[in-house]
């Protein structure tokens, strides 16, 4: 699988956001190559499963509009039994 690569704000927030927490839950400071770290380990580990729980969500919203789309189709056919030539 492809690494994820966030791009520079979205990591610089997501380091504040690593920060903040530990400050405001443990009370403990932690500098931003800790917290830079962190977000690499999760993004790392987390990643894949974050991403193939989305693929299988996506799945089942595609089928459902698939199956949407192809009752509607089925609805617009016209009827063919029972016509005389």
């Amino acid at each position: 699988m492809i690494s994820i690569k966030l791009p520079k704000e979205e990591k610089t927030e997501l380091i504040k956001t690593v920060q903040a927490y530990f400050e405001e839950e443990r009370s403990e400071t932690i500098g931003s190559l800790a917290a830079e770290q962190l977000v690499d380990l999760m993004i790392k580990e987390l990643g894949p499963y974050v991403y193939n729980k989305a693929l299988a969500d996506v799945k089942v919203l595609v089928n459902e509009k698939f199956n949407q789309i192809d009752d509607e189709l089925y609805a617009l056919e016209k009827p063919t039994q029972g016509r005389k030539k």
